[in-house]
């Protein structure tokens, strides 16, 4: 368990569980557990940290198929600029390593943004707290148990 599942058993919310082996050597996280698990990749989600201006951290939950827009994020957070946070600190504040970070059961609660896109599949899937885990949920329950709000910030 993880404490993104802990979290979501917890609340009784309804999930869904995906593993597959994950490959050390693989290019790219979220493309691979799109491949493995035979999903379309814009249905497959990352969660990446930015800072702003003022060294607030912010988690971005994109497609694995784009990339996150930096400019729309700061706009959508309210903050003048924002960069791609430093590693080390995206797992402090997490408590995931990296490519297995969940927007779910972070130890510091961040202000969390979902891409819009998110609202054309009934369910998405993003890490479940660990490389080679998946959890399959409503883009609805992912908001309300990361309190995020849902805007424009990913990029094809």
């Amino acid at each position: 368990m993880t404490p993104a599942l802990d979290l979501l058993k917890k609340v009784r919310a309804e999930h869904r569980v995906h593993s597959y082996e994950h490959d050390p050597k693989a290019a790219s996280y979220g493309l691979e557990a799109a491949e493995k698990l035979g999903l379309q990749p814009a249905q497959v989600f990352k969660t990446l940290l930015a800072a702003s201006e003022k060294a607030e951290l912010l988690v971005a939950v994109v497609p694995v198929v784009g990339s996150l827009d930096l400019k729309a994020l700061a706009h959508a957070a309210g903050v003048k600029k924002v960069e791609m946070a430093d590693p080390a600190a995206a797992q402090r504040a997490t408590g995931y390593l990296l490519g297995g970070i969940s927007p779910l059961g972070q130890k510091k609660r961040l202000r969390t943004f979902i891409d819009s896109s998110a609202h054309a599949f009934a369910t998405i899937y993003v890490s479940a707290g660990r490389r080679g885990l998946e959890v399959e949920l409503a883009p609805a329950v992912l908001a309300e148990h990361t309190q995020a709000g849902f805007a424009d910030i990913g990029r094809a």
